[in-house]
């Protein structure tokens, strides 16, 4: 994957007791070195017949996305799971809209994708402001996936 220019990335340590599961991570600071974005790719080696289904997956994720805000004092509203493409593969997304007080604070998509025997997930995650700011950036990373 190739990162956006400025972004920070960042070592992911690697869990050997689980090594069927790669990421990687950038992360996108303001002036004051303060995190506005991150965005993670995530490779899971699937079992060879596995069959994943992956609205099951990215219902189950963006279901933990909510649950975590909610536990920290926000809501959340997640648009609806649709198509799209993650580099050559058909994936589904879905983004939510995180809010505190009604004031829209946070976004965050989760982007899911399988092949033959490897699952992925890219999930970019920002203050309101800096993800508007950083379409293009994540536009053009997510095109320069090679899966």
């Amino acid at each position: 994957m190739t990162w956006p220019n400025g972004w920070e990335v960042e070592a992911v340590p690697h869990d050997d007791a689980n090594a069927q599961v790669f990421r990687q991570r950038a992360v996108k600071n303001d002036e004051g070195g303060t995190p506005v974005m991150v965005m993670e790719l995530t490779m899971t080696q699937v079992e060879s017949g596995h069959q994943v289904n992956l609205q099951g997956v990215l219902l189950e994720m963006r279901k933990s996305v909510q649950k975590d805000f909610f536990q920290g004092g926000y809501q959340s509203v997640c648009n609806k799971i649709h198509p799209t493409t993650l580099s050559r593969l058909s994936a589904l997304e879905t983004t939510c809209t995180i809010t505190q007080n009604g004031r829209h604070v946070l976004s965050q998509t989760l982007v899911a994708a399988v092949d033959a025997d490897k699952a992925y997930v890219l999930s970019y995650a920002g203050q309101a402001e800096a993800y508007k700011a950083s379409q293009d950036e994540i536009e053009a990373a997510r095109n320069s996936l090679k899966l």
